[in-house]
Protein backbone atom coordinates (compact mmCIF):
# COMPACT_ATOMS: atom_id res chain seq x y z
CA UNK A 1 0.00 0.00 0.00
CA UNK A 2 1.30 3.47 -0.84
CA UNK A 3 -0.21 6.71 0.45
CA UNK A 4 0.02 9.54 -2.03
CA UNK A 5 -1.06 12.37 0.28
CA UNK A 6 -1.81 12.70 3.98
CA UNK A 7 -5.03 14.61 3.26
CA UNK A 8 -6.61 11.47 1.82
CA UNK A 9 -6.03 9.36 4.92
CA UNK A 10 -8.77 8.52 7.45
CA UNK A 11 -8.55 10.66 10.57
CA UNK A 12 -8.10 9.31 14.11
CA UNK A 13 -8.91 11.86 16.81
CA UNK A 14 -7.05 11.34 20.09
CA UNK A 15 -8.07 12.22 23.61
CA UNK A 16 -5.67 14.53 25.44
CA UNK A 17 -3.95 11.61 27.20
CA UNK A 18 -3.22 9.94 23.87
CA UNK A 19 -1.91 13.16 22.35
CA UNK A 20 0.33 13.74 25.38
CA UNK A 21 1.76 10.25 24.99
CA UNK A 22 2.86 11.03 21.42
CA UNK A 23 4.26 14.40 22.43
CA UNK A 24 6.36 12.70 25.10
CA UNK A 25 7.99 10.41 22.55
CA UNK A 26 6.02 7.17 22.76
CA UNK A 27 4.46 5.98 19.47
CA UNK A 28 1.71 3.78 20.93
CA UNK A 29 -1.90 4.87 21.39
CA UNK A 30 -4.25 2.50 23.18
CA UNK A 31 -7.90 2.12 22.28
CA UNK A 32 -9.00 3.90 25.46
CA UNK A 33 -7.05 7.03 24.46
CA UNK A 34 -8.81 7.52 21.13
CA UNK A 35 -11.64 10.06 21.10
CA UNK A 36 -12.94 9.15 17.64
CA UNK A 37 -11.71 6.12 15.72
CA UNK A 38 -12.16 5.93 11.94
CA UNK A 39 -14.49 3.19 10.73
CA UNK A 40 -12.00 1.68 8.31
CA UNK A 41 -9.87 -1.41 7.96
CA UNK A 42 -6.25 -1.56 9.09
CA UNK A 43 -3.87 0.81 7.32
CA UNK A 44 -2.46 4.31 7.57
CA UNK A 45 -4.31 7.10 9.37
CA UNK A 46 -3.91 10.81 9.93
CA UNK A 47 -3.56 11.32 13.71
CA UNK A 48 -4.91 14.46 15.35
CA UNK A 49 -5.18 15.68 18.91
CA UNK A 50 -7.62 17.98 20.73
CA UNK A 51 -8.49 21.02 18.70
CA UNK A 52 -7.57 19.20 15.50
CA UNK A 53 -3.82 19.50 16.10
CA UNK A 54 -2.01 17.43 13.47
CA UNK A 55 0.23 14.81 15.06
CA UNK A 56 1.42 12.87 12.04
CA UNK A 57 0.78 9.57 10.28
CA UNK A 58 0.34 6.22 12.01
CA UNK A 59 -0.41 2.55 11.54
CA UNK A 60 -3.99 1.72 12.49
CA UNK A 61 -5.00 -1.70 13.85
CA UNK A 62 -8.73 -1.60 14.68
CA UNK A 63 -8.87 -4.91 16.62
CA UNK A 64 -5.72 -4.36 18.67
CA UNK A 65 -5.48 -2.87 22.15
CA UNK A 66 -2.53 -0.88 20.76
CA UNK A 67 -4.72 0.64 18.09
CA UNK A 68 -2.34 3.29 16.76
CA UNK A 69 1.42 3.21 16.26
CA UNK A 70 2.83 6.47 14.97
CA UNK A 71 5.31 6.29 12.11
CA UNK A 72 5.85 9.92 11.14
CA UNK A 73 5.47 12.99 13.38
CA UNK A 74 5.58 15.56 10.58
CA UNK A 75 2.05 15.80 9.12
CA UNK A 76 3.45 17.16 5.86
CA UNK A 77 5.60 14.07 5.18
CA UNK A 78 3.91 11.33 3.16
CA UNK A 79 4.42 7.73 4.26
CA UNK A 80 4.96 5.80 1.04
CA UNK A 81 7.50 3.47 -0.54
CA UNK A 82 10.20 6.12 -0.52
CA UNK A 83 9.51 6.90 3.15
CA UNK A 84 10.05 3.24 4.00
CA UNK A 85 13.25 3.19 1.99
CA UNK A 86 14.64 6.21 3.87
CA UNK A 87 13.63 4.85 7.25
CA UNK A 88 15.06 1.39 6.66
CA UNK A 89 18.24 2.81 5.13
CA UNK A 90 18.89 4.80 8.32
CA UNK A 91 18.36 1.73 10.48
CA UNK A 92 20.63 -0.44 8.33
CA UNK A 93 23.38 2.20 8.33
CA UNK A 94 23.48 2.14 12.15
CA UNK A 95 24.56 -1.52 11.99
CA UNK A 96 27.55 -0.93 9.71
CA UNK A 97 30.17 -1.49 12.48
CA UNK A 98 28.86 -5.01 13.08
CA UNK A 99 29.85 -6.26 9.63
CA UNK A 100 33.46 -6.56 10.82
CA UNK A 101 32.51 -9.16 13.44
CA UNK A 102 29.43 -11.06 12.31
CA UNK A 103 27.37 -12.12 9.30
CA UNK A 104 24.10 -11.94 11.25
CA UNK A 105 22.43 -9.02 12.99
CA UNK A 106 19.12 -7.26 13.54
CA UNK A 107 18.66 -4.58 10.90
CA UNK A 108 15.41 -3.14 12.24
CA UNK A 109 14.37 -3.23 15.90
CA UNK A 110 10.80 -2.00 15.67
CA UNK A 111 9.95 1.15 17.59
CA UNK A 112 13.62 1.84 18.40
CA UNK A 113 14.30 2.33 14.68
CA UNK A 114 11.15 4.33 13.95
CA UNK A 115 9.36 1.32 12.45
CA UNK A 116 6.84 0.15 15.06
CA UNK A 117 5.99 -3.58 15.02
CA UNK A 118 8.62 -4.35 12.35
CA UNK A 119 11.55 -6.71 12.89
CA UNK A 120 14.16 -7.39 10.22
CA UNK A 121 17.05 -9.78 10.89
CA UNK A 122 19.87 -10.53 8.48
CA UNK A 123 21.43 -13.98 8.24
CA UNK A 124 24.26 -13.76 5.70
CA UNK A 125 22.46 -12.99 2.42
CA UNK A 126 18.95 -13.86 3.66
CA UNK A 127 16.54 -11.52 5.44
CA UNK A 128 13.89 -12.64 7.94
CA UNK A 129 11.08 -10.19 8.66
CA UNK A 130 8.25 -10.07 11.16
CA UNK A 131 5.20 -7.87 10.54
CA UNK A 132 3.61 -7.77 13.99
CA UNK A 133 0.60 -5.48 13.57
CA UNK A 134 -2.38 -5.31 11.25
CA UNK A 135 -1.50 -1.76 10.23
CA UNK A 136 2.03 -2.77 9.32
CA UNK A 137 0.81 -5.75 7.30
CA UNK A 138 -0.76 -3.30 4.83
CA UNK A 139 2.72 -1.89 4.21
CA UNK A 140 4.26 -5.24 3.35
CA UNK A 141 4.89 -4.61 -0.35
CA UNK A 142 6.65 -1.28 0.26
CA UNK A 143 8.76 -2.75 3.07
CA UNK A 144 9.89 -5.78 1.07
CA UNK A 145 10.62 -3.64 -1.99
CA UNK A 146 12.74 -1.27 0.11
CA UNK A 147 14.66 -4.14 1.72
CA UNK A 148 15.36 -5.74 -1.64
CA UNK A 149 16.63 -2.44 -3.01
CA UNK A 150 18.85 -1.72 0.01
CA UNK A 151 20.22 -5.20 0.83
CA UNK A 152 19.96 -7.22 -2.39
CA UNK A 153 19.17 -10.42 -0.46
CA UNK A 154 18.91 -13.83 -2.12
CA UNK A 155 15.69 -14.38 -0.21
CA UNK A 156 13.22 -12.78 2.22
CA UNK A 157 11.37 -14.96 4.72
CA UNK A 158 8.39 -13.81 6.80
CA UNK A 159 8.44 -15.40 10.27
CA UNK A 160 4.96 -14.20 11.02
CA UNK A 161 4.32 -16.88 13.64
CA UNK A 162 4.42 -14.92 16.97
CA UNK A 163 1.22 -15.08 19.01
CA UNK A 164 0.87 -11.28 18.96
CA UNK A 165 -0.40 -11.55 15.39
CA UNK A 166 -3.49 -13.37 16.66
CA UNK A 167 -4.35 -10.38 18.84
CA UNK A 168 -4.02 -8.22 15.73
CA UNK A 169 -6.56 -10.35 13.86
CA UNK A 170 -3.82 -11.74 11.58
CA UNK A 171 -2.87 -15.25 10.54
CA UNK A 172 0.29 -16.81 11.93
CA UNK A 173 2.37 -17.99 8.99
CA UNK A 174 5.89 -18.69 7.82
CA UNK A 175 6.30 -17.87 4.13
CA UNK A 176 8.87 -16.83 1.56
CA UNK A 177 8.18 -13.31 0.32
CA UNK A 178 10.96 -13.08 -2.25
CA UNK A 179 13.74 -15.19 -3.74
CA UNK A 180 14.73 -18.50 -2.18
CA UNK A 181 15.32 -19.26 1.50
CA UNK A 182 17.11 -22.38 2.81
CA UNK A 183 16.09 -24.04 6.08
CA UNK A 184 19.45 -23.22 7.66
CA UNK A 185 22.14 -20.61 7.06
CA UNK A 186 25.70 -20.80 8.39
CA UNK A 187 26.63 -17.74 10.43
CA UNK A 188 30.02 -16.50 11.58
CA UNK A 189 30.14 -14.57 14.85
CA UNK A 190 33.46 -13.33 16.21
CA UNK A 191 35.19 -16.32 14.68
CA UNK A 192 32.63 -18.91 15.79
CA UNK A 193 30.37 -20.65 13.27
CA UNK A 194 26.83 -21.90 13.81
CA UNK A 195 23.70 -22.80 11.86
CA UNK A 196 20.64 -20.56 12.16
CA UNK A 197 17.35 -22.41 11.69
CA UNK A 198 15.37 -19.74 9.86
CA UNK A 199 12.00 -21.48 9.64
CA UNK A 200 11.91 -23.32 12.97
CA UNK A 201 14.44 -21.70 15.32
CA UNK A 202 13.59 -19.50 18.27
CA UNK A 203 12.93 -15.85 17.46
CA UNK A 204 13.81 -15.50 13.75
CA UNK A 205 16.36 -18.33 13.70
CA UNK A 206 18.90 -17.49 16.41
CA UNK A 207 19.40 -15.38 19.54
CA UNK A 208 21.22 -12.47 17.95
CA UNK A 209 20.77 -10.26 21.01
CA UNK A 210 23.24 -12.31 23.09
CA UNK A 211 26.10 -12.02 20.59
CA UNK A 212 28.33 -9.69 22.62
CA UNK A 213 27.57 -11.50 25.88
CA UNK A 214 28.71 -14.78 24.34
CA UNK A 215 32.01 -13.15 23.39
CA UNK A 216 32.35 -11.59 26.85
CA UNK A 217 31.93 -14.75 28.91
CA UNK A 218 33.86 -16.73 26.30
CA UNK A 219 36.86 -14.49 26.92
CA UNK A 220 36.66 -15.30 30.65
CA UNK A 221 36.04 -19.04 30.31
CA UNK A 222 38.39 -21.62 31.79
CA UNK A 223 38.42 -25.10 33.30
CA UNK A 224 35.10 -26.94 33.56
CA UNK A 225 32.28 -24.90 32.03
CA UNK A 226 28.51 -25.31 32.21
CA UNK A 227 26.02 -23.81 29.73
CA UNK A 228 22.48 -23.87 31.14
CA UNK A 229 19.50 -23.62 28.76
CA UNK A 230 22.01 -24.20 25.96
CA UNK A 231 19.51 -24.52 23.09
CA UNK A 232 21.67 -24.66 19.92
CA UNK A 233 24.85 -24.18 21.91
CA UNK A 234 25.72 -20.61 21.00
CA UNK A 235 27.16 -19.82 24.44
CA UNK A 236 28.78 -23.27 24.65
CA UNK A 237 30.66 -22.65 21.41
CA UNK A 238 32.30 -19.51 22.77
CA UNK A 239 33.06 -21.20 26.09
CA UNK A 240 34.67 -24.12 24.25
CA UNK A 241 37.39 -21.91 22.79
CA UNK A 242 39.04 -21.46 26.23
CA UNK A 243 37.46 -23.95 28.63
CA UNK A 244 38.84 -27.46 29.02
CA UNK A 245 35.35 -28.94 28.80
CA UNK A 246 31.80 -27.63 28.37
CA UNK A 247 28.61 -29.35 29.52
CA UNK A 248 25.63 -28.04 27.51
CA UNK A 249 22.30 -28.67 29.26
CA UNK A 250 18.86 -28.25 27.71
CA UNK A 251 15.52 -30.00 28.02
CA UNK A 252 15.22 -30.36 24.23
CA UNK A 253 17.00 -33.29 22.62
CA UNK A 254 16.38 -31.78 19.18
CA UNK A 255 17.97 -28.48 20.20
CA UNK A 256 21.04 -30.23 21.59
CA UNK A 257 21.41 -32.26 18.41
CA UNK A 258 21.85 -28.94 16.62
CA UNK A 259 24.29 -27.84 19.37
CA UNK A 260 26.39 -30.92 18.67
CA UNK A 261 26.27 -30.18 14.96
CA UNK A 262 27.45 -26.63 15.64
CA UNK A 263 30.30 -27.89 17.84
CA UNK A 264 31.44 -30.23 15.05
CA UNK A 265 31.23 -27.34 12.60
CA UNK A 266 33.90 -25.56 14.66
CA UNK A 267 36.00 -28.65 15.30
CA UNK A 268 35.21 -28.60 19.05
CA UNK A 269 35.42 -32.01 20.71
CA UNK A 270 35.12 -30.67 24.26
CA UNK A 271 31.35 -30.01 24.30
CA UNK A 272 29.08 -32.64 25.87
CA UNK A 273 25.30 -32.22 25.46
CA UNK A 274 23.07 -33.32 28.35
CA UNK A 275 19.31 -33.59 27.90
CA UNK A 276 17.78 -32.58 31.24
CA UNK A 277 15.62 -30.08 33.05
CA UNK A 278 18.13 -27.42 34.10
CA UNK A 279 16.72 -26.98 37.62
CA UNK A 280 16.92 -30.72 38.25
CA UNK A 281 20.38 -30.98 36.70
CA UNK A 282 21.75 -28.26 38.97
CA UNK A 283 20.22 -29.81 42.08
CA UNK A 284 21.65 -33.22 41.22
CA UNK A 285 25.04 -31.71 40.36
CA UNK A 286 25.12 -30.05 43.77
CA UNK A 287 24.23 -33.34 45.47
CA UNK A 288 27.09 -35.03 43.59
CA UNK A 289 29.50 -32.36 44.78
CA UNK A 290 30.27 -31.11 41.28
CA UNK A 291 31.91 -27.74 40.73
CA UNK A 292 32.49 -25.58 37.65
CA UNK A 293 34.90 -22.76 36.83
CA UNK A 294 32.59 -21.03 34.32
CA UNK A 295 28.78 -21.06 34.22
CA UNK A 296 26.22 -19.50 31.88
CA UNK A 297 22.57 -19.17 32.93
CA UNK A 298 20.46 -17.89 30.02
CA UNK A 299 16.87 -18.97 30.74
CA UNK A 300 13.77 -18.22 28.68
CA UNK A 301 11.56 -15.32 29.72
CA UNK A 302 9.96 -16.42 32.98
CA UNK A 303 7.80 -13.26 33.13
CA UNK A 304 5.54 -13.12 30.07
CA UNK A 305 3.36 -10.39 31.58
CA UNK A 306 3.11 -8.17 34.65
CA UNK A 307 0.99 -10.67 36.58
CA UNK A 308 3.74 -13.29 36.40
CA UNK A 309 6.60 -11.08 37.66
CA UNK A 310 6.58 -12.28 41.28
CA UNK A 311 6.58 -15.93 40.21
CA UNK A 312 9.30 -15.21 37.66
CA UNK A 313 11.50 -13.49 40.25
CA UNK A 314 11.36 -16.62 42.41
CA UNK A 315 12.35 -18.72 39.39
CA UNK A 316 15.27 -16.46 38.51
CA UNK A 317 16.42 -16.42 42.14
CA UNK A 318 16.27 -20.22 42.39
CA UNK A 319 18.18 -20.89 39.18
CA UNK A 320 20.88 -18.36 40.04
CA UNK A 321 21.24 -19.63 43.61
CA UNK A 322 21.76 -23.17 42.36
CA UNK A 323 24.33 -22.03 39.80
CA UNK A 324 26.21 -19.89 42.34
CA UNK A 325 26.52 -22.89 44.63
CA UNK A 326 28.29 -24.83 41.86
CA UNK A 327 30.97 -22.21 41.17
CA UNK A 328 34.53 -22.91 42.23
CA UNK A 329 36.19 -20.10 44.20
CA UNK A 330 37.29 -17.55 41.61
CA UNK A 331 34.81 -18.97 39.13
CA UNK A 332 32.99 -16.69 36.67
CA UNK A 333 29.30 -16.75 35.81
CA UNK A 334 27.19 -14.95 33.24
CA UNK A 335 23.48 -14.75 33.93
CA UNK A 336 20.70 -13.03 32.01
CA UNK A 337 17.01 -12.22 31.95
CA UNK A 338 15.11 -11.52 28.75
CA UNK A 339 11.86 -10.64 30.56
CA UNK A 340 10.82 -7.07 29.73
CA UNK A 341 8.79 -6.88 32.94
CA UNK A 342 11.86 -7.62 35.09
CA UNK A 343 13.87 -4.38 35.07
CA UNK A 344 17.53 -3.91 35.92
CA UNK A 345 16.99 -2.92 39.60
CA UNK A 346 14.75 -5.96 40.09
CA UNK A 347 17.28 -8.18 38.31
CA UNK A 348 20.06 -7.01 40.63
CA UNK A 349 17.76 -7.55 43.61
CA UNK A 350 17.18 -11.12 42.41
CA UNK A 351 20.91 -11.75 42.13
CA UNK A 352 21.57 -10.30 45.58
CA UNK A 353 18.88 -12.52 47.07
CA UNK A 354 20.28 -15.56 45.25
CA UNK A 355 23.80 -14.77 46.48
CA UNK A 356 22.56 -14.46 50.05
CA UNK A 357 20.75 -17.80 49.84
CA UNK A 358 23.71 -19.50 48.16
CA UNK A 359 25.95 -18.85 51.14
CA UNK A 360 28.68 -17.62 48.81
CA UNK A 361 30.45 -14.29 48.49
CA UNK A 362 29.48 -13.26 44.96
CA UNK A 363 30.82 -10.09 43.33
CA UNK A 364 29.17 -8.19 40.49
CA UNK A 365 31.76 -7.55 37.78
CA UNK A 366 29.74 -6.21 34.84
CA UNK A 367 26.15 -5.33 33.93
CA UNK A 368 25.22 -5.74 30.28
CA UNK A 369 22.26 -4.56 28.21
CA UNK A 370 21.35 -4.95 24.55
CA UNK A 371 23.86 -4.71 21.70
CA UNK A 372 24.09 -2.04 19.02
CA UNK A 373 21.58 -3.75 16.72
CA UNK A 374 18.93 -3.97 19.47
CA UNK A 375 18.79 -0.30 20.57
CA UNK A 376 16.76 0.78 23.58
CA UNK A 377 14.81 3.98 22.96
CA UNK A 378 14.70 5.89 26.24
CA UNK A 379 11.16 7.16 25.67
CA UNK A 380 9.94 3.67 24.73
CA UNK A 381 10.94 1.30 27.54
CA UNK A 382 9.29 -1.62 25.74
CA UNK A 383 12.26 -1.65 23.33
CA UNK A 384 14.46 -2.87 26.18
CA UNK A 385 14.15 -6.35 27.63
CA UNK A 386 17.58 -8.02 27.89
CA UNK A 387 19.87 -7.49 30.84
CA UNK A 388 22.79 -9.56 32.05
CA UNK A 389 25.54 -9.70 34.63
CA UNK A 390 29.01 -11.18 34.98
CA UNK A 391 29.55 -12.49 38.51
CA UNK A 392 32.60 -13.85 40.31
CA UNK A 393 32.68 -16.26 43.25
CA UNK A 394 34.99 -14.58 45.75
CA UNK A 395 35.16 -17.56 48.10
Amino acid sequence: MTATTTSRLPIAMLASRGADRLLHGHPWIFRSDIATAPRVDAGLVDVRGPGGRKLGTALYSPTSEITIRRLEANPDVVVDGEWWRRTLARAIARRTPLAEHTTACRLVHGEADGAPSLVVDQYADVLVVQLLSAGLETQRDDIVAALQSLCRPTGVLARNDPSVRTREGLERTVEVLAGTVPDTVQITEHGVHYLAALRTGQKTGAFLDQRENRVLIGSLARGRALDCFSYHGSFALHLARRAAHVTAVDVSEVALARASENAALNGFSNVTPVVADVFEYLRHAKARGERFDTIVVDPPAFAKNRSSVSHAMRGYADINRLAMQLLNPGGMMFTASCSHHVHVPEFLEILAHAAEESGRDIALRTITLQPLDHPILLTVPETGYLKGAVLEAMS
